[in-house]
């Protein structure tokens, strides 16, 4: 086989490879669970995977350790900063998104520009590999549509209820 025939058997590969890569994007409506905005790290709250100390809000609170938070077994921290939503899948997986606020310098002042956060409950979320698209319906005639993109921070499994609810139950 000559060289030509292999470039272009190559090209036909990597051409079909970025043509499908649009369609492995996964579409869901999905429940915002929590939903925390800072310029400063924090420890992203987690209902049902870590305690209910929200460190955006109150960043004094003693559970609010940067370097060492005092985890329980089986609770889950992710130092983030920007706006973080944690979003009940439709499986029961809870999907942990972040997004970092965008600053730019223009002349002698910095302009910044706040992540999109939803204030509706109910959001539709295309996952694509470790970026989620968010869209949300933000007027009250509901046809205007507000959209953000996330990173995935993680995609936690479904808990046994019973399981989180013991676990809560355990705190002091």
């Amino acid at each position: 086989m000559s060289k030509p025939i292999w470039v272009a058997a190559a090209l036909a590969i990597v051409s079909m490879a970025c043509a499908m890569r649009p369609a492995s994007a996964q579409k869901l409506d999905a429940t915002v669970l929590y939903r925390q905005n800072s310029d400063t790290d924090y420890n992203a709250v987690i209902p049902g995977w870590s305690s209910a100390t929200d460190c955006a809000a109150d960043p004094t609170d003693p559970g609010c350790s940067v370097l060492r938070p005092n985890a329980a077994p089986g609770e889950v921290f992710y130092n983030v900063v920007g706006t973080t939503l944690s979003l009940q899948l439709p499986d029961g997986r809870v999907a942990v998104l972040n997004c970092v606020n965008k600053f730019s310098s223009r002349a002698n002042h910095i302009h910044s520009r706040s992540c999109g956060m939803p204030i509706v409950d109910h959001v539709q979320a295309e996952f694509n590999g470790h970026r989620a698209k968010l869209e949300w319906m933000f007027s009250l005639d509901s046809n205007k549509l507000e959209s953000e993109t996330y990173s995935v921070v993680a995609v936690l499994d479904k808990r046994d209820r019973q399981q989180v609810m013991l676990h809560i139950e355990d705190k002091p």
